[in-house]
């Protein structure tokens, strides 16, 4: 990940590193110095190189004093033994930076380039959102009603709302939401994250709104007594629910592998396979057979993973955001499963039907 770019002698001097250890410092996009993986993540770092300044040689330093949890970098840049620049950075400075992206090479008039060009019009003229939406509301009409269908799909884009105002709330530019049959939505971005915490906030707020939507659908069916919203509501609540699973490229996968990939002591793993443990027992105890048993390969999937944590280019999270994140996703999983399990006791067989799904 990009730690540092800071002016230095005209140019852009820009150092990257990963909690394992790994550093590379580029002075006008070209290596000048680099030091290898080491285990020791939060140390005193000094980067030395030459530049050519005609018949002259200057010399040039980078010292950076590192911490990564909480997320500290404080660095001088020398030239001949004089600073002609310092400072300091935090998380926020991370969160609000805009990754280096290499300037793309000029290709030449091609077809492949042509049916590019002709792709990329067409994504202009929104007319793949239109498709996908009309095949959208095809697919759960066939399953449903058109009503019904018209309204789940209003539930997913309220969910997928949810990000767009969390990339939003981020600096990011948006491409929009992107409905796909069977499947739910999409939210996209032009820009990278940064920080494992904005990817905890982007992914959560999709069930999170959703969540929202659930609980003014059954106020609404208590105000109404219309079953219709009742079932809108359950269903509403068994896909954020299922969003919420610990695979990837779910919302809960993303949120579990940032909390994970953060702890790098023996105690917050130890921790973090305990959760996974009573909540499988958990769901398998409350009947959730399918839940309990996706949670499994979810858990499995992010341990396989887990040992590949340091070479992520993101900021790990902080004590403080792994605690906040744990916390919020529990409490919405556990929110969403109340809403499923209230109307399952109702005795309408449609509002039995996610639960169903779940214990089989």
């Amino acid at each position: 990940m990009e730690l540092l770019s800071a002016p230095f002698l005209g140019k852009s001097l820009r150092l990257e590193g990963s909690i394992s250890g790994w550093q590379q410092l580029y002075w006008d996009n070209q290596l000048v110095a680099q030091c290898d993986a080491t285990g020791n993540s939060e140390a005193t770092t000094t980067h030395r190189f030459q530049l050519l300044s005609g018949d002259s040689t200057i010399q040039c330093e980078l010292n950076v004093n590192l911490s990564w949890q909480p997320f500290r970098l404080r660095y001088q840049a020398l030239v001949n033994g004089d600073i002609v620049t310092q400072g300091e950075r935090s998380e926020k400075d991370i969160e609000k930076q805009t990754p280096y992206n290499p300037p793309k090479r000029e290709r030449r008039f091609s077809l492949i380039g042509l049916v590019s060009l002709g792709m990329k019009a067409l994504k202009s003229a929104k007319l793949i959102k239109v498709v996908l939406a009309s095949a959208s509301i095809a697919a759960y009409s066939w399953l449903f009603s058109f009503q019904f269908a018209m309204a789940l799909i209003a539930c997913l884009v309220f969910h997928e709302f949810g990000h767009i105002k969390a990339m939003k709330y981020f600096g990011m530019k948006t491409k929009g939401i992107y409905l796909i049959p069977f499947l739910g939505g999409l939210a996209l971005s032009d820009e990278k994250i940064n920080t494992r915490w904005q990817d905890v906030v982007i992914s959560i707020m999709g069930p999170f709104f959703g969540l929202q939507l659930s609980v003014v659908l059954v106020v609404v069916y208590w105000i109404t007594g219309e079953i219709f919203f009742a079932g809108l509501a359950v269903f509403n609540a068994f896909l954020n629910l299922f969003n919420l699973l610990p695979i990837l490229p779910l919302d809960g996968g993303h949120v579990l592998k940032s909390i994970s990939f953060s702890m790098n002591s023996t105690l917050g793993i130890a921790l973090c396979a305990l959760a996974a443990i009573a909540g499988v027992i958990l769901s398998y105890w409350l009947g959730l057979t399918l839940f309990g048993f996706l949670l499994i390969m979810g858990s499995i999937e992010i341990v396989m993973e887990w040992k590949q944590r340091h070479q992520s280019h993101l900021l790990p999270l902080n004590r403080y955001g792994q605690i906040v994140a744990s916390l919020w996703y529990v409490s919405l999983v556990a929110a969403l499963i109340a809403i499923i399990w209230g109307f399952a006791t109702t005795g309408d067989e449609l509002l039995q039907l996610p639960l169903r799904i779940l214990g089989t």
